[in-house]
C-alpha cells in the first residue's frame, strides 16, 4: 500500500486519509473516491489530498478484518460467537450465550506479532460473559494490509477463542444460623443474582443450624447439581464446621483458602459428581469478589484444581475497603 499526497485530479480510485468538506457533500474518511468524489473536491478548491494506494496483493481494511474473524471463529455458533459485519477496518465478536470466555492467549500474541497494522483485542480469559456481550474488536489499523501478512496472523487465530455456556442447571444454597433467627436473605438474594446471569435456578431455601451434621444431611439431601455453603460464622481454618460436613457428608475437599481478596476464606471440593463451593462472607454483597472466578468456572463445567485458585493470586487483589474492620493498610501519616 502507497500513503501519502496526491494531486486530486489522479486521486479517482484512492482511499481518502483524512474527512474533508467538499462542494456539495463530506466525504469520509476512507472512502473510495468516485469521479464525483473528485469534482466535488475540485469545486471546493482542494489541488492535492492524501490517499491511500492498494497495491497487488494488498486486501482491503473491511475485507482483512472479515477473513481474520473468520479465522478465529470458523464455525461461531459451535463457539458460541456472533461475528459483526465489518466497517472502518473493524470486525467485532459477541457471545451468543451466557458463559466463560477462554482466549488462548500465546495464539492472540502470535496473530498481533505478524504486523502492527493486524490487530485483535480481546476480554480477559475467563471472563463471564452475558449473551450479546462483546468479547473481541478485530481491527485492521491501516487501510490495507499484505494478503501474506494476514494468512499468517489467520493461521495463528484458528481456535483462539470460544464460549463455555453453564453446564448446570440448578444450585442449592444452604445457609447456616448461629442463633435461633433466621439469617437475612441478603446472602441468597445476592447469589440468587449470581446464578440468574448465568442461566442457573436456586432451589429452595434451606437454612440449618451451624454445626457439622446439620450442615451435613444438607449437603446430602441437597437437589441442586451446584452445592453452595454459606455459614452464619467465618470458616476460618480447613479443619472447621463447614469443611468438616462436607467430609462427613462423604465429599472431599481440593482447596480452602485462596490469594483473592475478598474471597480469602472459600473452600472447593466435591461430594461425588456434584461441585460444592464453601462461599466467604463477601459473596453476601454482589460485588465482585473471589467466590465469582470459582463460581463461574465450575458453573460452566470447567475443572478447578488447587493450582488454578493459586493461580487467581496475580489480579486477585480486587479492591479496598474502607470500613473493613482490620484494614489492608493503615495511613502512616
Amino acid at each position: 500500500m502507497k500513503f501519502g499526497p496526491v494531486s486530486v485530479q489522479n486521486a479517482e480510485g484512492c482511499l481518502l486519509a483524512h474527512s474533508l468538506q467538499g462542494a456539495d457533500r463530506r466525504i469520509a474518511k476512507g472512502t473510495r473516491l468516485g469521479l464525483a468524489d473528485v469534482t466535488s473536491l475540485q469545486a471546493a478548491g482542494f489541488t492535492e489530498v492524501v490517499v491511500a494506494r492498494l497495491e497487488p496483493g494488498d486486501l482491503h481494511e473491511d475485507r482483512a478484518a472479515q477473513l481474520l474473524a473468520d479465522a478465529i471463529a470458523p464455525e461461531p455458533q459451535t463457539l458460541g460467537l456472533r461475528i459483526s459485519g465489518a466497517g472502518a477496518g473493524r470486525v467485532n465478536l459477541y457471545a451468543t450465550t451466557p458463559g466463560v470466555v477462554r482466549i488462548e492467549s500465546s495464539r492472540i500474541l502470535g496473530l498481533n506479532s505478524v504486523d502492527p497494522m493486524i490487530s485483535v483485542a480481546t476480554v480477559p480469559d475467563f471472563h463471564r460473559v452475558d449473551a450479546d456481550g462483546m468479547i473481541a474488536t478485530i481491527k485492521i489499523i491501516a487501510y490495507a494490509v499484505p494478503q501474506t501478512h494476514l494468512e499468517s496472523a489467520m493461521a495463528a487465530a484458528a481456535g483462539a477463542i470460544h464460549v463455555r455456556p453453564p453446564a448446570f442447571r440448578t444450585a442449592t444454597l444452604i445457609e447456616t444460623r448461629v442463633t435461633a433467627d433466621t439469617p437475612s436473605d441478603k446472602g441468597r438474594a445476592a447469589m440468587s443474582g449470581r446464578l440468574a446471569r448465568m442461566g442457573i435456578d436456586l432451589s429452595r431455601r434451606i437454612v440449618v443450624r451451624h454445626q457439622t451434621g446439620e450442615i451435613a444431611t444438607a449437603l446430602r439431601e441437597a437437589p441442586g447439581e451446584i452445592l453452595l455453603v454459606l455459614t452464619g460464622s467465618a470458616t476460618s481454618d480447613p479443619m472447621d464446621v463447614a469443611p468438616e460436613a462436607l467430609r462427613k457428608a462423604g465429599g472431599s475437599m481440593t482447596r480452602f483458602g485462596m490469594p483473592v481478596d475478598p474471597g480469602n476464606l472459600l473452600f472447593l471440593g466435591h461430594l461425588g459428581e456434584k461441585p460444592v463451593i464453601g462461599l466467604p462472607g463477601c459473596a453476601r454483597s454482589p460485588a465482585l469478589n473471589g467466590a465469582d472466578w470459582v463460581l463461574e468456572r465450575v458453573a460452566c463445567g470447567i475443572p478447578v484444581s488447587s493450582f488454578d485458585i493459586a493461580a487467581m493470586g496475580v489480579g486477585g487483589l480486587l479492591k479496598e475497603i474502607p470500613t473493613r474492620p482490620r484494614p489492608r493498610r493503615e495511613d502512616t501519616a
